[in-house]
């Protein structure tokens, strides 16, 4: 009987670790990864939102948003992103992003006001997940999978394209089904 229970208890053990090795390992390959470089004067410019998870900060917009990067002499980078909303009235927020690693592909971001930005925990994680070598269309998302932008430097971005961004952000881990696409007139 000792022996039984032992023997239970050993296969119990293993089954526990081996499961919990798989969810690690899992977990480990689902993690979103930025790029290791961008080119900043390559990516800077206008991008058009073709898809995101909603957020917050978004909860206006309707259609029509577009995110201008401007790359500033201290390395940092302005924002401007603009939507228009459901009245048919354009908004815009000011930010500021500012460079995580070497290779300037995470980037923390801040809208708040100038004079706020030094607050701690007031910036969000923006990581350049892909980006063509065109620097035509890019996928951004950060460390957890809160949020996730599909953007592009046209309006609108071929079905095939979309399907393989869209892949990548499934492989990264992404609940896809979240995501709305956002018209572009």
């Amino acid at each position: 009987m000792k022996t039984l229970i032992k023997v239970l208890f050993a296969t119990g053990l293993m089954t526990c670790a081996s499961l919990g090795f798989s969810v690690v390992a899992q977990a480990g390959t689902m993690k979103p990864k930025a790029v290791e470089k961008i080119d900043v004067h390559q990516y800077a410019g206008k991008w058009y939102e073709i898809a995101h998870i909603p957020m917050y900060f978004q909860r206006n917009c309707v259609s029509d948003t577009t995110a201008q990067y401007t790359v500033n002499s201290d390395q940092t980078i302005a924002v401007l992103n603009s939507c228009r909303t459901e009245s048919g009235k354009i908004i815009a927020s000011q930010g500021l992003a500012y460079p995580q690693n070497e290779g300037m592909s995470k980037l923390k971001v801040s809208f708040l006001p100038a004079g706020l930005r030094w607050l701690p925990f007031t910036k969000g994680d923006y990581w350049v997940l892909r980006v063509d070598p065109e620097y035509q269309v890019a996928l951004i998302g950060g460390p957890s999978h809160k949020y996730l932008w599909i953007l592009s430097k046209k309006p609108h971005l071929d079905e095939a394209m979309y399907q393989s961004y869209l892949e990548t952000a499934r492989q990264y881990g992404y609940d896809l089904s979240k995501l709305i696409k956002t018209p572009q007139q």
